[in-house]
């Protein structure tokens, strides 16, 4: 390994933010302006605004809404479908309908 080829090593860095916050890490740089830190970046004091200029996430949500709907619909749709399967007797038929079944089961055997 080459000497003298690392840069300097400072253990007790200071990082100043825009907003007051001053933390001490270890870098090798002795002193760091930065303008948002943990303590005053909206993600984490919970003051997030999220600026949607494209309309994506309206687009998106949007979306899931349709979705949800048509996916209740389906629902509906089979609840309907096994209902009316399930509560189908011959009180419900016409008679007409009744006197083919008889002559098919009579063909068929």
């Amino acid at each position: 390994m080459k000497k003298d080829i690392q840069p300097t090593y400072y253990p007790k860095a200071k990082i100043i933010c825009s907003c007051g916050a001053q933390f001490t890490i270890g870098s090798t740089i002795k002193e760091m302006k930065v303008e948002i830190c943990s303590q005053c970046h909206p993600f984490y004091t919970g003051k997030q605004k999220l600026i949607d200029t494209a309309r994506r996430i309206d687009r998106y949500q949007k979306i899931i809404d349709k979705k949800k709907v048509l996916d209740q619909e389906k629902m509906k749709r089979k609840l309907k479908s096994v209902k009316s399967k399930s509560s189908t007797t011959k009180k419900d038929m016409p008679d007409s309908k009744i006197a083919n079944k008889k002559e098919k089961k009579i063909k068929n055997s």
